[in-house]
């Protein structure tokens, strides 16, 4: 009995967390619209929710870790019987992950940490995509999900991808063209959000 209460409470708090990282996350990029109702410390805040975005993800990585102690029965699909397979498979996507990861946030520089009224749109990684963080940060949950060789989360994982990720390019971009204007409207234009465009479009 208590062993199925624990198996129910993570699985419960893997998705409120899933939840509260994107509620969390849009929060953390909305300066300028939130500063139209709360003024400057809208700016503040913004940073406080991306530490606080560091937490849940935490949080949220080991409810993926603690569901292979506290599986729930009818969702504890594996991916190969041969455990070294999702291993290898994770391995495959974490290093490229990795690599634009860390490459994101050194171009990002402060603004991965505080939102900033001035910043550098075009800059190392960013000329080539618009999002490298989010490229190289959200697949380190499929990564997780395979090294530990659960079906279950790779597909939650893929679903929450799908879900998420759209929803937060959609309302970051839409403070960052009130922050920016016209210059990120052209940088949209000319710049690939998670991959590089091979052709640029032409001036109409």
């Amino acid at each position: 009995m208590i062993e199925m209460i624990g198996r129910w409470l993570n699985f419960i708090c893997l998705n409120v967390c899933g939840f509260l990282l994107v509620y969390s996350y849009i929060l953390s990029v909305m300066p300028v619209t939130r500063a139209e109702r709360r003024g400057e410390k809208a700016w503040k805040e913004c940073a406080i929710f991306r530490n606080l975005n560091r937490v849940i993800e935490f949080i949220l990585l080991t409810n993926l870790i603690l569901w292979t102690q506290f599986p729930i029965p009818e969702l504890n699909w594996i991916v190969y019987e041969n455990l070294l397979i999702g291993i290898i498979i994770g391995i495959a996507i974490l290093i490229p992950s990795l690599v634009i990861w860390i490459k994101g946030l050194k171009d990002a520089g402060k603004e991965t940490f505080i939102p900033l009224k001035e910043k550098v749109l075009n800059k190392g990684i960013f000329k080539y995509i618009r999002h490298p963080q989010t490229v190289g940060g959200f697949p380190l949950f499929i990564v997780f999900a395979f090294m530990l060789n659960s079906l279950f989360l790779v597909v939650w994982s893929a679903i929450y991808l799908l879900i998420s990720v759209p929803i937060i390019m959609y309302f970051e971009e839409k403070d960052l063209v009130k922050r920016f204007g016209d210059a990120y409207i052209e940088y949209k234009r000319t710049t690939g959000a998670f991959f590089p465009k091979v052709w640029k479009k032409k001036e109409k």
